[in-house]
């Protein structure tokens, strides 16, 4: 299976340090070994570095990325039928193996990033907005 260039080009990044490449490389390895994700579903859309949990699909057309001199702007949705407590359990468990740490049960920081979920229950179904900004 060829890597995506994009992917590649994350893992390879100066200030991605040794350890957090191989976490990176590893947590991938471990979604993928456990056929719980595709490769092209293993991030959340307009990120490279942001884990889809395994049961969540990306909401097509929804969403935006945008890049500013302080840093990327992304907003992207996902939606599935996992309840909410598993869905911050996942994200509480693998972010901090990326290099985050936890600000709150619903937003994280890493290297001058900052990441909110938001979690909206619709009619038995869950919908995930990832919002990461500068700061």
């Amino acid at each position: 299976m060829a890597m995506s260039s994009s992917l590649g080009s994350f893992l390879w990044r100066p200030r991605l340090g040794r350890c957090a490449r191989a976490l990176c490389l590893a947590f991938l390895g471990l979604l993928l070994a456990a056929g719980a994700v595709r490769a092209a579903d293993a991030f959340v859309t307009g990120t490279e570095d942001l884990p889809l949990m395994p049961g969540l699909a990306p909401v097509a057309g929804a969403g935006l990325v945008f890049d500013t001199p302080q840093g990327r702007i992304v907003e992207a949705y996902a939606k599935g039928s996992s309840g909410r407590e598993a869905v911050l359990d996942f994200y509480a468990a693998s972010l901090p193996q990326l290099g985050w740490q936890a600000l709150g049960r619903t937003s994280y920081r890493r290297e001058g990033e900052t990441l909110r979920l938001e979690l909206y229950p619709e009619g038995g179904a869950l919908t995930v907005r990832f919002y990461l900004s500068p700061g």
